[in-house]
């Protein structure tokens, strides 16, 4: 995987230079091919702006992926990231664009698979014990099923895109620690288990995306500061439509995971 990574790598250098040769100037010419795949997180759930044709997907023109692409001008842009994807939707249904000429994959998944929404569901709504007891069940997950999951997912798309860079990223602290005493609802006891699952689930994410050649894209330095509670919050707390809560906001997304898919493009 490796070794064709860098024979695509060397390929693109020839074909600058054969471009520069033609008086072809770098504007001129259009940027790689690039596939956006994945969850909320992806397409955008919290961003606004949402695309009407993307229905219950809720694909922004906000979301990093959109944002990069308007900024690249890419010979081709695919955006199908969906709301509510888990691993194998991204198989089932996200990865026919995917060929030989995709330059750049980006994805988020992982976290519909561990159930994380209905962990935070859990979280706010019932006792400390009831929700750590839930987010133990999320971290077991996390731990023993979850790799294999990620496993077909990244197979896959490095058998259907070869010579892409492909950038996984991963999910932001919950909550900023520790909480201040004006803010309301979640114990702060809640509020690092969410953190230390999120923490968990990044982990796994991280060293599948590694076996695999991909490049890692932590967001949580990111929004170090800039989670629920820091008073410059860059993540929905409980929201309407409730399907924003827990997302991140338009300048979560423009200055929070745009600049680590920038960082590792």
């Amino acid at each position: 995987m490796r070794l064709t990574r860098s024979l695509s790598a060397v390929s693109l250098l020839v074909s600058a230079f054969l471009l520069s040769l033609l008086g072809a100037s770098p504007a001129q010419a259009a940027g790689p091919a690039y596939v956006a795949l994945g969850d909320s997180y992806s397409s955008g759930n919290g961003a606004g702006s949402y695309i009407s044709s993307s229905g219950d997907c809720h694909r922004s023109n906000n979301a990093y992926p959109a944002r990069w692409a308007r900024a690249n001008s890419p010979s081709s842009f695919t955006f199908a990231a969906c709301s509510g994807a888990v691993t194998t939707t991204v198989i089932n249904n996200q990865l026919g664009a995917l060929n030989s000429s995709t330059g750049l994959v980006t994805i988020t998944i992982g976290g519909n698979d561990a159930g994380f929404a209905d962990a935070m569901t859990t979280c706010v709504t019932s006792s400390d014990s009831t929700c750590l007891n839930r987010l133990a069940t999320a971290r077991s997950y996390i731990t023993n099923t979850l790799p294999s999951r990620l496993n077909a997912v990244y197979s896959a798309i490095d058998s259907r895109a070869p010579n892409a860079r492909v950038v996984v990223l991963g999910y932001p602290h919950m909550y900023i620690e520790p909480s201040p005493w004006y803010c309301l609802g979640l114990s702060n006891t809640k509020r690092e288990a969410i953190n230390d699952t999120s923490d968990v689930l990044n982990s796994v994410i991280s060293a599948r995306a590694a076996a695999y050649g991909f490049r890692y894209g932590d967001v949580r330095p990111t929004f170090n500061n800039h989670e629920l509670c820091s008073g410059d919050d860059w993540l929905h707390d409980l929201a309407l439509p409730i399907w924003e809560a827990y997302h991140p906001t338009s300048t979560g997304h423009g200055s929070g995971y745009l600049p680590v898919l920038n960082a590792n493009d």
